[in-house]
């Protein structure tokens, strides 16, 4: 599992037009699934995006989580996360797992997240999307469940 955690200002989703998520102050997460993820992968990047201290405190550190913030997370599905350009110019999307695969991990990633007292608003899988936010920093970060 692999997810782009971006740090954020304010953000939405649209879809044909319609905002079907949005937040204020959070996290906009890009949520991509391989074939081999499982709960354990899951359960793995949801504890450490809910506890990244990406938040500055009063000393400007970077020491606070979404949560110690009141913060927000938006969670978009993205399988081209998954995208291999090492051959040719279009990028291979074999990595990435079916939708009937992904979508139930993804689904349990975001109530994981709720779980921990989080505010999540979602994307639509599957969906063509338009994702506007003000990254905050710019603050960016990969989190991979593969530890290689």
């Amino acid at each position: 599992m692999r997810v782009v955690v971006q740090r954020s200002k304010e953000a939405c989703v649209r879809v044909h037009g319609e905002v079907v998520g949005q937040i204020a102050q959070g996290l906009v997460l890009l949520v991509g699934i391989t074939h081999e993820d499982t709960e354990q992968d899951v359960r793995y990047v949801a504890d450490k995006v809910a506890g990244l201290r990406i938040f500055e405190d009063g000393q400007q550190k970077m020491n606070l989580s979404v949560a110690d913030v009141g913060g927000q997370i938006l969670s978009i599905s993205q399988f081209t996360l998954y995208g291999d350009c090492r051959k040719g110019k279009r990028p291979n999307f074999m990595a990435a797992a079916r939708p009937e695969h992904a979508e139930p991990l993804y689904e349990r990633f975001n109530e994981l997240l709720r779980e921990r007292g989080l505010h999540v608003e979602t994307g639509r899988f599957g969906a063509m999307m338009d994702v506007v936010l003000t990254n905050w920093g710019p603050v960016t970060l990969i989190v991979d469940s593969k530890q290689t």
